[in-house]
């Protein structure tokens, strides 16, 4: 993949902003959302992730709405739309926007999917689903915590964007995909320097993660203890997935997976309401990591 991965690299760059609430969930805020994916294009991230379940129905609008910025889904669950409507659907947006659409797939979570069994091996047939219909490895990515998830990523996608992760998560991340695929990682921010009041606001987003098994398993294989995975998390494991603190704590954590291994991190601004565009926040954050 490293041949195709290259340009990709490029054109999504060290950082991306992570943001649920630019999903079309609203057709009243398609205005503010339009202009807010046209903001981050001109403050310099390289890309868009639209988090929670979503599909390129979501990115199309931010596709025209901007000039150059990628636009992935963060993620598309493989239960929920057909590979042949996928790969149908990535086609249309390559021919009108090419290059602009980046489509990242994952297996979601068994407590929020009905019938969800062999999460695996339904994402290899699924990515067979794909090559049939026509689409490209190098136009997918996968969510992918575990070895085998992750070498899926290097064998049959472009890369790895994994989610609610540390810096030693990366660093093995990487060395299980080798130096070619794209390894973009997902970190949560919280603009605030008071101790108390920014492990609050990250314990209260945290807590629904725990309660996943996916994400309590791999921090389990991280180090973290079982203490560390209740009550909304310990502060050891808000510190360790969360940067806040001042401008330069925040600017040396993101580095940080940097240093690990990671191409683009995708940032996630994590505030007491999760539904407003933190068009202010991002301001904030561009200047910091310039």
């Amino acid at each position: 993949m490293s041949d195709e991965t290259a340009p990709l690299k490029e054109s999504v760059g060290r950082y991306g902003v992570w943001s649920a609430a630019l999903r079309a969930d609203d057709p009243g805020r398609a205005a503010e959302r339009a202009e807010a994916v046209a903001e981050l294009e001109r403050l310099g991230f390289g890309a868009v992730w639209l988090g929670g379940n979503t599909s390129a129905q979501d990115a199309a609008p931010l596709i025209e709405a901007s000039e150059r910025i990628v636009v992935g889904t963060s993620i598309q669950s493989i239960w929920e739309h057909p590979a042949s409507e996928t790969a149908a659907r990535f086609a249309e947006l390559e021919v009108a926007r090419p290059g602009r659409f980046l489509l990242g797939l994952g297996v979601s979570h068994g407590p929020r999917v009905r019938g969800y069994s062999r999460p695996y091996s339904t994402m290899v047939g699924y990515l067979d689903d794909l090559d049939r219909a026509g689409m490209r490895a190098g136009h997918r990515v996968l969510a992918a915590l575990g070895p085998k998830m992750l070498e899926l990523s290097r064998d049959r996608a472009a890369g790895a964007i994994p989610y609610l992760v540390t810096p030693e998560h990366t660093a093995q991340a990487r060395e299980r995909l080798g130096a070619g695929p794209l390894l973009a990682p997902e970190f949560k921010v919280v603009l605030d320097s008071d101790p108390s009041r920014a492990r609050a606001t990250a314990r209260a987003y945290l807590g629904r993660y725990l309660e996943l098994p996916n994400y309590t398993k791999n921090f389990l294989g991280l180090g973290f203890t079982d203490a560390d995975v209740t009550g909304g998390g310990s502060d050891r494991l808000i510190d360790a997935v969360f940067a806040w603190g001042d401008e330069s704590t925040i600017r040396a954590r993101i580095d940080a997976f940097h240093d690990a291994g990671a191409d683009h991190v995708a940032l996630q601004l994590v505030e007491d309401d999760m539904t407003a565009l933190p068009r202010e926040g991002w301001r904030r954050l561009a200047s910091l990591l310039t």
